[in-house]
Formats: C-alpha cells, structure tokens, sequence
C-alpha cells in the first residue's frame, strides 16, 4: 500500500511501517513511499529529517496505542452496515439529545451506550450528539484536548466501536452528530505542527489558532475538510457540532465554513441522506444559518446561548459574569420572538456592542439549538451541579415546558429528562504530571477570581471527578422522565408547538407570568412562589405540569411554580 504525509519544510522524511525502515520520496509538499506488505491493521509511523522519534499520522485513522503511539493502518470498507434502510434525519423538528460516551454509561464506551439507544427513542430523541470521540491524551476527557481529527478514541471502543454505535442508531430510528474541534490542538499529543505550518502566528483561549488564511493553509484547510466529510462519510454520521467557530480566524474570501457547508452539501447529494453543520458561535450573528445564495455560509444550524442564558437566569436568579443582562421577563420575550438578546446592542459582559437582529420572518427558529442545561453551562460552573442542585421541582418542569414547547431547536443533556443530581464536572487524565498541574493549577485560578476557594473546585486530575461525572441511573425519576416523554410527543404531534415561524411567536408577560402565544396554542408560566389567575380564551388545558392547573369560565388558575399548554 502507498502511505502519504504533508510535510512541506522537511528535508527527509522516513516511513517506519511494521518491521520495515522505508524512505521517502517528495515533491516540495508531500512524501509517498510504497510498502507491499502493509494493510489492514500495520502499524506505522514518520521520522522527519534528522529526529529519530517516529511520530504518528497527522492524519491516522486508528491510534491504539494512544496519541503518542503509532498510527495504525484501517481499511473503512471491512466494516459490515446494517443500515442500508437509513434515509437520515433533518435538524428541522427534531429534537437532540447531548451525551459524552465516557460518563453516560457505567462502562464508558459505544457499545454500552448502544445499549441505552431504546430508552433515547422512547424518549423520543431524533438526534444523539456526542461529545468530541476523536483522540485525546488519557483514557478519559471531555474530548475538547483532541489531537487526532481523524481518528476515534480507543478507551470508547476505537474505529469500530463508533461505527457500531452509529449503526445500532440508525437501526433504532436516532441519527448522531459529532462534536468536532477544528479550531485548536490539545496541549499533548499535538504532532502536525511538526510536520507543517499547521499553526498561525494568532492565538485564540486555547492556545495557537489554526492556520486558515496564511502561506501553506490550503493543506491545513483541506486536513479540516477531509476530517469532516470522513464523520459524515465514512462513519456514517448525520451531522457535525462544530465547536467555537467564533475561534477558526479566516480573513479568506471564501471562509472554511462557507467552503465546508458546501462539500458537505454535495456530499449529502451523493449519499442521498440529509448531512446537518451545526456551529456553536458566541457572534449572534445569523450570517452563518444563511444561505449561501444570499450571501451567508450556508450551515443548517447554530447554537444559541442567548436562549440558555435568559432561560437559566430567570429561573435561578443568577446574574453574575454573562448573566448580568438575562433574567428579567423582557428578555426572555425577546429571546422567544428574536432568537438574539444582544442584537447590536450593549453587552456589558464583553463591554461592547454586540450581535446583530435577525430578520424574523427569514429565519427560521430551527436553525437555532438551544438548551436548559449542556456540557458547558454545567461542566464549566465550578462544581459542576446541575440545575436539579439549584432549582425547586416545580420550576424544572416549568425550564422543560418553556424550552420543549420554544420555536427553536431544543437539546437535552444527559440526565436532565430524569432529573439526575450526578454533577458534571471538569475532568482529565494527562500523564504528563507538569501538564496535570498546570490543567489544576489554572482551573482554581479561573474561579478563584469569580470567589471560589480553591478547595471547593474539584481536582481535574483526580479520578474521583470522573467517577462522581458519571449519570447515575438508580436514581432515575420516573415523573420527571414521563413530564419529558409528554412534552416531546406533544412537541411532535401539535404542529403549533413545533412551528419555526418566529414572527407568529407573541410573548406577553405580567406579575411573573408568561404566557407565550404558538398560532393556535399557548403555553402559560406561573414563575412566582403564589397562585396566578390568568384571564385567557381557551377551550382546554392540553398539558399541565401540576394536577391543580385549572380553567374556568376563561379563567386560568395556574399554582405556584407550574405550566400549562392550552
């Protein structure tokens, strides 16, 4: 077989394939070499110019060994699908479900979280999103520490493990999406830019940015492009959750996502199954949902963590850090009826102007997803409790009716649909013990400045963090799983609760309640600690989150902390 590598600035380049020792050729770009007995499981790895070290693929399909081991030659076609049937899911109506595959079952792996696919489609989930399963450093991470793009974690069940987890999806009727980083490298394990300009000479959070826009991006950018349609292709996958795009600094005239949209476009032609570009982005700017005809990117879908954000701090009463503009009953109107809160508007979290408006009666309401709870608004507090360690009952059923019965795309996070108390917490497993403090060290500072004393952020590093990520599922709460399971089914079955019109959204508040009109159907929170009376013409109450909702002669009388739809 013939292995390739990008390496433009080296002088020599040798293929270390099995027991064989076999320089290369180069063109001023690339290297080749041939090597007739390599095949399906060889492994085998580069040594550059005068560097004994064999260094992994950039672009290594399987790293058993982990990302400091060598790459692992994998053939894509042995697999055997069971989904010939597949005819994929669109991102319009459906509803996602966010899982990271280390902490959702006990065994942390694909195949024990195939097992739970039957209670995801009860549930009535269309779309899995895993957390990043590409390659880290460790055994266990969040997955945002990625250093092989192409690759499948091998602690989840490698390669083949992913492809298993997708089939069985697809044979119970889920689509998945994947979470891909292409905007950093992990800090260990990070090889490429050895082998090439990788890097730019710009800097984002997490360290050096990507190379998009400098001399030698082509590779850079199609390495990011042929990870991408790989997911998609290869494995199967209905859709990517791009993180952070705000970070992939590209001053090109033709921007890596627009140029991505459009691959995948032409990919989903070819494999006749509709392919979902998700990017999670702090612009508040829609620029990316629009086509590509009128002038956008053309991606079907973006986070919106404007929603969370109004969504969380009325409910808590938090206002600190980016909270300081959210809670009040005006802001969650005009989330609702515009998607964006900060539309060119003041933010005083970033001290700036901020965003852009949306129009309305263009945009669809499904291009945004949006959530009650995900990874980062639980994972990134500093204990990692969930809304379950801060809410009362009665307002968690009121967050999932609100969220359940939006105009937007809405997501789940692991646990939430059964009221899990499990924290979620920062974890990692670096070996390194300079880069294991350092990961320590810099998550106590980060909320030490926010007032947190250092002894009560957990350790990254300790595996009890991991352990304690873990869902628990002997705790699992039947009434509040069975509020979920009726929220969703109605969600599905009356087109006014699933409408993406968001200018036929009207949202009306008074005295702490909420009453949001969907066409046809209104749904009413009571978000006090009293009883509300609520004049409202209505024939019936649908769905009620107490028993004591009641409607009399256009009276709505809703109890303390409860919802109803109408």
């Amino acid at each position: 077989m013939e292995f390739r590598v990008w390496a433009p600035a080296a002088r020599r380049v040798v293929l270390h394939s099995g027991t064989e020792t076999i320089p290369m050729t180069g063109d001023g770009q690339w290297w080749t070499a041939e090597d007739p007995g390599a095949g399906h499981g060889t492994d085998y790895g580069f040594a550059l110019d005068d560097d004994e070290r064999v260094l992994p693929d950039p672009r290594s399909r399987w790293q058993p060994g982990g990302v400091h081991g060598r790459s692992r030659v994998y053939e894509h076609d042995r697999f055997a699908w069971g989904d010939a049937g597949w005819t994929g899911r669109q991102l319009a109506g459906s509803v996602l479900y966010e899982l990271h595959v280390g902490t959702f079952t006990p065994s942390g792996t694909f195949d024990g979280a195939i097992e739970r696919l039957p209670y995801l489609r009860e549930l009535g989930i269309d779309l899995v999103e895993l957390l990043p399963v590409n390659a880290f450093n460790g055994e266990y991470n969040w997955g945002y520490d990625g250093v092989g793009w192409h690759a499948v974690q091998e602690s989840y069940g490698g390669p083949d493990g992913l492809k298993r987890f997708i089939d069985a999806a697809h044979r119970e009727g889920l689509g998945v999406v994947i979470d891909a980083v292409y905007n950093h490298f992990g800090p260990s394990g990070a090889y490429p830019p050895q082998f090439g300009p990788y890097l730019s000479t710009g800097a984002n959070t997490w360290g050096r940015s990507l190379n998009l826009d400098e001399a030698d991006s082509g590779e850079v950018r199609r390495c990011i492009i042929d990870s991408a349609l790989q997911w998609l292709r290869d494995y199967h996958a209905d859709g990517l959750r791009l993180d952070a795009v705000h970070a992939l600094v590209d001053r090109g005239a033709t921007h890596l996502l627009e140029e991505l949209a459009a691959e995948v476009d032409a990919l989903a032609c070819a494999v006749g199954r509709p392919l979902s570009l998700i990017a999670e982005s702090d612009l508040n700017d829609a620029k990316l949902v629009t086509a590509r005809e009128a002038g956008g990117y053309g991606l079907q879908a973006q986070w919106d963590d404007d929603v969370h954000h109004a969504l969380h701090a009325m409910l808590t009463g938090e206002r600190q850090g980016y909270y300081g503009d959210f809670g009040s009953p005006e802001c969650f109107a005009k989330v609702w009826q515009e998607a964006f809160f900060h539309a060119g508007t003041w933010s005083s979290f970033r001290r700036r102007v901020h965003g852009r408006p949306i129009d309305r009666a263009r945009i669809p309401g499904h291009r945004f997803v949006v959530c009650l709870q995900n990874h980062d608004q639980v994972g990134n507090r500093a204990t990692g409790d969930r809304l379950t360690a801060t809410l009362s009952p009665g307002l968690l059923r009121v967050g999932a009716t609100l969220l359940l019965t939006s105009p937007f795309t809405p997501m789940l996070f692991m646990g939430e649909e059964f009221a899990a108390r499990t924290p979620w917490q920062f974890f990692t497993s670096h070996p390194e013990p300079a880069l294991a403090a350092a990961v320590g060290k810099g998550r106590r500072e980060e909320f030490a400045a926010h007032g947190w004393p250092p002894g009560d952020v957990p350790d990254p590093q300790d595996p009890e963090t991991f352990v304690r990520s873990h869902l628990d599922w002997a705790a699992l709460d039947q009434d509040v799983l069975a509020l979920y399971r009726r929220l969703i089914a109605l969600r599905k079955t009356l087109p006014g609760l699933s409408d993406p019109r968001l200018d036929r959204v009207h949202v009306i508040h008074d005295d702490g309640v909420l009453v949001v009109r969907r066409g046809s159907r209104t749904v009413v929170a009571n978000l006090t600690q009293v009883p509300r009376t609520v004049p409202l013409r209505a024939e019936r109450v649908i769905f009620a989150t107490d028993d004591a909702v009641v409607l009399q002669s256009d009276l709505l009388t809703l109890p303390a902390e409860s919802a109803a739809i109408l």
